[in-house]
C-alpha cells in the first residue's frame, strides 16, 4: 500500500515535469543548492520510473554524455556547464512492502525528497531514519553517499536498491551487503555506473510515547539526556533540525548560508600514528580498521578507495570542522573580491552569498585545502560531486 504523506516540493528551479522530453533549460544554478553552476546542453523529465529507465537506455544506446540530478544538494557543476543531457530525478512513491509488529519494509522511489521522507516515517511510527531529519537531496542519492548525522546513517537501515546498470542495461534490486557501504562511501559512488531508480528499507515500528536511543552526544546534551537514553522519535527529529538549523544545514530561502551544498569535506581518515602528531585538543574518534578513503583534489575524477588495511593499522577519523578553524580559515571568511565564503554558522559549509560563480566557490576550497595542508598536513577530501574543470 502506499502512504498518503508526500515529501516537500523540489528545490526551486527544478520542475517536477511530466514531460520525457526536452524542457525549457534552466542552469545548474536553477538545480544545486549551491545555486551556481552553468545550462546542460539538454535536461530532461522523465514521469515515472519506467519512462526514467527508458530515457537512460535511450541515452546509453546512442552514446550521449549523461548525468542524473536528484535535489542538487551534492553537486557543484563548472560555470561552462555540462555538454550532455541532464536527466532530473524526480519519481515518486512510498509503498510498504512487508510488514510485521516489529517492523516495516519500504519501497521509496529514487526521486522522493528524503527530509520529507523522514518526516512520513516518523509519523507513521516507523524508526531508523528521524536523526537523519533535514539533510537536503532525494532518497535515490542516499545510499550512493551513505548519507549520515548525529550517530545514524542509511547503511543502518538499507535493504536493497533497485539499480539499473549503465554498463548491460539491466535492471535489478542489489542486496546493500553487495554495495559495501562505509563512511560517505558505496560502491555506486565509486565503480558502479548506472542509477539508482528504488530504494528499500526495513525500518522498526514503535508505539505512541515509544523511544530510540540517542546516540550522539551533541544530540543528547541538546535533548537534555543522557547518551543511550530513550527518546520519541518526533523529538529527535525536532532537535536535529534546530541542531542543523543553527548550522545552516537547513534549507531556507531567506538564509544565504543555506546556499551551499552541506558539508563540503569529509571528516579525514588517517592512521592512528598520524593522528598522535596532531595537537592533543584535536578531535579524534578511533575507527577499527576500515578502507581509508582516496585524497582527492578539487577537480579531479574519485578513484576506488583502496582495499582495508590490516587490523594493526588502526584509523582515526579527525574532525574537518576543526582542522579548518585551526588552519586560520573562520567562519564567514571569503577570499577578497569573491561573492562565495565559509558559512556564518559552520565552517564546513561553502555558501553563495549571492551572486557566486562555481569557480569562485572552487577558489574557496583550493584556499581551504591549501590552509589545512600547510598547517596540519591532512588533505581534506570534497564531499559534492564536481562536474567539469576545476583545475586552477
Amino acid at each position: 500500500m502506499s502512504t498518503p504523506e508526500r515529501g516537500p516540493a523540489p528545490h526551486p528551479g527544478s520542475d517536477p515535469g511530466t514531460d520525457t522530453g526536452p524542457t525549457t533549460a534552466p542552469t545548474f544554478a536553477d538545480l544545486t543548492t549551491l545555486r551556481v553552476g552553468g545550462p546542460a546542453a539538454r535536461v530532461l523529465v522523465p514521469a515515472s520510473t519506467d519512462d526514467l529507465v527508458a530515457v537512460l537506455q535511450d541515452l546509453w544506446a546512442g552514446g550521449e554524455d549523461w548525468m542524473v540530478v536528484g535535489g542538487g544538494s551534492n553537486l557543484l557543476v563548472a560555470d561552462d556547464g555540462f555538454d550532455g543531457a541532464a536527466v532530473l530525478v524526480r519519481t515518486r512513491g512510498i509503498d510498504v512492502v512487508a510488514e510485521t509488529a516489529d517492523e516495516v519494509r519500504v519501497h521509496v522511489a529514487a526521486g522522493e525528497p528524503w527530509d520529507g521522507l523522514v518526516t512520513t516515517t516518523v509519523r507513521n511510527g516507523w524508526t531508523g531514519l528521524e536523526a537523519l531529519a533535514g539533510i537536503p537531496g532525494s532518497t535515490g542519492a542516499s545510499p550512493v553517499q551513505n548519507i549520515g548525522a548525529y550517530g545514524a546513517e542509511v547503511a543502518d537501515v538499507l535493504t536493497a536498491v533497485e539499480f539499473l546498470d549503465a554498463e548491460t542495461g539491466v535492471r535489478a534490486w542489489l542486496p546493500a551487503t553487495d554495495l559495501e557501504l562505509g563512511y560517505r562511501t558505496s560502491t555506486l559512488k565509486h565503480g558502479r555506473r548506472g542509477v539508482v531508480l528504488t530504494v528499500e528499507f526495513t525500518l522498526g515500528r514503535t508505539t505512541a510515547g515509544a523511544g530510540v536511543p540517542v546516540r550522539y552526544a551533541q544530540l543528547a546534551s541538546s535533548l537534555g539526556v543522557e547518551l543511550g537514553a530513550l527518546v520519541p522519535p518526533e523529538d529527535v527529529r525536532r532537535a536535529v533540525l534546530t541542531l542543523r538549523a543553527s548550522k545552516g544545514m537547513v534549507l531556507d530561502p531567506d538564509d544565504s548560508d543555506t546556499s551551499s551544498a552541506g558539508s563540503f569535506f569529509t571528516n579525514p581518515i588517517v592512521s592512528r600514528p598520524f593522528a598522535a602528531t596532531l595537537p592533543a585538543e584535536a578531535p579524534q574518534w578511533p575507527i577499527g580498521p576500515e578502507a581509508a578513503p582516496s585524497v582527492v583534489p578539487l577537480g579531479t575524477t574519485p578513484a576506488a578507495p583502496p582495499a582495508p588495511v590490516a587490523p594493526e593499522d588502526d584509523l582515526v577519523k579527525l574532525s574537518a570542522a576543526w582542522l579548518i578553524e585551526h588552519a586560520g580559515v573562520h567562519r564567514g571568511y571569503a577570499v577578497a573580491g569573491s561573492h562565495a565564503a565559509i558559512s556564518s554558522k559552520h565552517t564546513l559549509a561553502l555558501t553563495n552569498r549571492g551572486g557566486a560563480t562555481a569557480a569562485e566557490v572552487a577558489e574557496l576550497a583550493r584556499y581551504v585545502q591549501a590552509m589545512v595542508l600547510s598547517r596540519f598536513g591532512v588533505s581534506l577530501v570534497p564531499e559534492p560531486v564536481l562536474v567539469g574543470d576545476f583545475s586552477a
